[in-house]
This record gives structure tokens, C-alpha cells and sequence, in this order.
């Protein structure tokens, strides 16, 4: 209970608050009162039905029947209420992503898949559902207590890129070289070899241009795999050219770890890489976003606090954009297991550029209205908008062309 009121009066509405279930006293309060049970309260009292969820100490299958409340998807409708449905409940079911915790089908990278999803099953996966159910329901608590002020949170923009394989011909050694030029004959990589071409990959300075004078703040988030695996494919974090890469990042902007996928099965790889990214950035590391962004709960984030991450960015799908806390604020991930509120606040992102390339096989044009339209839907809300792109996609490499066209566009329109 404790939990998803200070996201919702406290982070999100501004409202001070506290709870308590002392009847009198709650009867003898001056000043605007929320009633948050079965019975009504007459006078001066918001009445909220509540449903049985938050008061629960075991995980089981819910029933969610949705319903239409002001042309928005909802559940948890509750009659006799001065709010249609239980929006404690509904959006604590959401943001702790309980549905995740129960039986479910995993895709073939061993993720929760996308599809056992209510928002993808119900179709709004691409809404920030909760933050529009927090409008509305600040609007309803300013109807009953006119007096009563709310300040909403202002929109932001965080532009993260993921570094998985820093270069595409350069710094990999020349038995690397020698052997993929074999298997694949190119002039481009003749041409980074020998000093005449960009490496396709390298977008660095082009992505340094962009964010200055805009008044942006992006995060890079590293892979620093020391081993090589069919997942991790990245340049060794002890090659010169990597460890500088990091060192004059660290300097300029935001970094975080980018755990590998032999992390997933190898705990102690995770403070391995985390100490070597912190060595090489000069900075120390509170952030992560997780490679393929495959986690599962609450493993991987249990693992993360014990590693003293305190910011973690993989709040997503790595499988089709979209929503999957259904909002696009970030919040403190809530445990379910241990019934507890963590350490480890979770920033949800909308868009990754892999998704709407491989997943969805749309072209870099339709790519960047689907950006358009999740900034529109943030931008709505005053939520914190976080997108997701690598340095390939933004290079020179022409499987991936217009994709840097069109990433400055959308950069551009944030100006307007």
C-alpha cells in the first residue's frame, strides 16, 4: 500500500499523505480524506473501492476483466465508488509486473515473452496506461477538493545507447580480420584497415554533435564481456582502443554496465564486469541495462542490487517497442516475493531500435513515426521518455541505411 501511494500521490501527483486505519482519527481529520475499503464514508471523503489484491501476501492468477473508463482501457472496475475502478490495485499489478511472476510461456532467449502480456493480448502495449489513469483520477480528486493542488511531473528525454560490438572491422586484431574477409570479401573493410574509411560503426563523434548544444544528457552502457560467447561478441574491454573508448565517454557523459549474457548464468561475472567498466571510465557505476534485455524476475534485479546497481534501464522488451510496465515513469521495482520495496529504481524505455529492425521488419522511415508517435504519448503525460539505440544502427553500414537520416530528424523535432 505504502508503495504504490508515494508513486501515485507522492511521485506523481505531488500529494502529501498518510495512511492510516484508525477510524476516529480518520473521521476527525481536517483537510482531504481518501477511503480506501469496502464500506463509504459520507461527508467530505473520497471513496475508492478497493480490491483484495494489495491486501494478499500470496501471488496467484488474477482475474482481469477490462472495461472502457473515459475511452481508456481499465480493470478492477469497482460500483459504488467515486472512481471507476481500483487504480491502486490495478496499476500495483502493472508497475510490480506481477504477471510476470506467475506461469508463463518464455520466448527462445528465455524472456518473459511479450505475448503473455494483458497490454499485448488488450492492445495498449504502446499507452503509458498508468500515467493516463493518474490524470484522470488527480482530475476526480481535484473535483471532490477543489482546493486541493497537484503538480505534475515535467517530460523528459533520455536518449541510451547500447554499445554491444564498439567497432565493425577496426581494433578486432588481424587473424579477426584476416578470417572475416575471407568468409566475406569487402572493400569497406580494406578501406578501415588501412586508415581511408570511417568503421561503419563508429558514430561517436556524429552522436557527440548531435547532443551538443541540445541540451541533452544521453547514458552509453557498455558491454565489457572479457569472455566471447555466441551473445557476447563485443571487442575486449583490455584492447587499447576499447579501454580509451570508455575512459572519454566516462569523462563527457553518463555510462553504465551493459551485463553479459554469461552474466546470467555466472554471478560473479557481474562485479567482475562492473569493476572493470569502473576502472576504465573512471567513474563509479549505478546503472545497468541488461544485453538482449533478458532478465527474469526477481533474479536478475536481486542480483543487481547485490551488486550495488541502483538504476537499472531494461524495463522493456527486447522482442517489439511498446510499454511493459505500461508507463513511462520511472518507479522503485517492488519485489513481490519478499513483499518488499527495493533499492533498485527501474527506467522504463518505449523504443529500441533492434525491435522495430528485426522484430517488426519496418523500414527506417515507419521506424521513426513509431518514435514519433511514443514522444507524442510521453510528451502527453509528462512522463520521461527513454529510447534505445546502438552505435551500428547510427554508423555508415548500409544494412542499416536512413537509420541516421532519421534519428537526426527525430533529434531536430525535439527542438520544435
Amino acid at each position: 500500500m505504502q508503495y504504490i501511494c508515494k508513486f501515485i500521490f507522492g511521485e506523481q501527483l505531488g500529494i502529501g499523505f498518510s495512511l492510516t486505519i484508525d477510524v476516529e482519527g480518520f473521521r476527525n481529520h481536517e483537510g482531504p480524506k481518501l477511503n480506501y475499503s469496502a464500506m463509504n464514508f459520507e461527508g467530505e471523503v473520497f471513496n475508492l473501492r478497493n480490491h483484495e489484491l494489495l491486501f494478499e501476501k500470496n501471488i496467484r492468477q488474477q482475474t482481469i476483466e477490462l472495461f472502457e473508463c473515459k475511452s481508456k482501457k481499465a480493470f478492477f472496475q469497482m460500483s459504488d465508488s467515486d472512481f471507476p475502478f481500483d487504480i491502486l490495485a490495478a496499476s500495483f499489478f502493472l508497475l510490480s509486473r506481477y504477471e510476470e511472476y506467475l506461469p508463463h510461456q518464455a520466448d527462445m532467449y528465455g524472456r518473459y515473452a511479450h505475448e503473455n502480456s494483458i497490454a499485448f493480448k488488450n492492445d495498449f502495449l504502446k499507452e503509458p496506461l498508468v500515467n493516463k489513469w493518474i490524470i484522470d483520477f488527480g482530475q476526480a480528486l481535484q473535483g471532490k477538493f477543489p482546493s486541493l493542488s497537484i503538480k505534475q511531473p515535467k517530460f523528459t528525454f533520455t536518449p541510451t545507447y547500447d554499445i554491444d560490438i564498439a567497432w565493425s572491422f577496426k581494433n578486432k586484431g588481424w587473424l579477426r580480420n584476416v578470417g572475416g574477409f575471407l568468409k566475406n570479401p569487402s572493400l569497406s573493410r580494406l578501406g578501415v584497415l588501412t586508415g581511408l574509411r570511417l568503421d561503419p560503426y563508429d558514430s561517436y563523434e556524429y552522436l557527440h554533435d548531435l547532443h551538443s548544444g541540445r541540451q541533452l544528457d544521453p547514458i552509453y552502457f557498455f558491454l565489457v564481456a572479457t569472455s566471447r560467447s555466441k551473445y557476447d561478441k563485443n571487442i575486449s574491454p583490455y584492447d587499447h582502443s576499447m579501454w580509451r573508448l570508455i575512459k572519454q565517454h566516462g569523462k563527457k557523459y553518463r555510462i553504465g554496465l551493459h551485463p553479459s549474457w554469461l552474466s546470467n548464468e555466472k554471478a560473479s561475472l557481474l562485479a567482475k564486469e562492473k569493476r572493470i567498466l569502473e576502472t576504465a571510465g573512471k567513474t563509479p557505476i549505478g546503472r545497468s541495462r541488461q544485453h538482449y534485455i533478458k532478465f527474469n524476475l526477481p533474479k536478475t534485479f536481486e542480483k543487481l542490487i547485490e551488486a550495488e546497481i541502483v538504476n537499472d534501464y531494461s524495463m522493456g522488451y527486447g522482442s517489439i517497442n511498446g510499454f511493459r510496465a505500461s508507463v513511462a515513469s520511472s518507479f522503485f521495482w517492488y519485489d513481490l516475493q519478499k513483499e518488499k520495496i527495493t533499492t533498485l529504481r527501474l527506467y522504463p524505455f518505449c523504443f529500441m531500435d533492434a525491435n522495430s529492425h528485426y522484430e517488426q521488419k519496418q523500414t527506417a522511415a515507419e521506424s521513426l513515426e513509431e518514435l514519433l508517435s511514443y514522444y507524442n504519448e510521453c510528451k502527453a503525460v509528462n512522463g520521461e521518455m527513454i529510447t534505445i539505440f546502438h552505435n551500428n544502427f547510427l554508423g555508415t553500414d548500409p544494412t542499416f541505411k536512413g537509420w541516421k537520416e532519421n534519428y537526426s530528424r527525430f533529434i531536430s523535432q525535439l527542438q520544435q
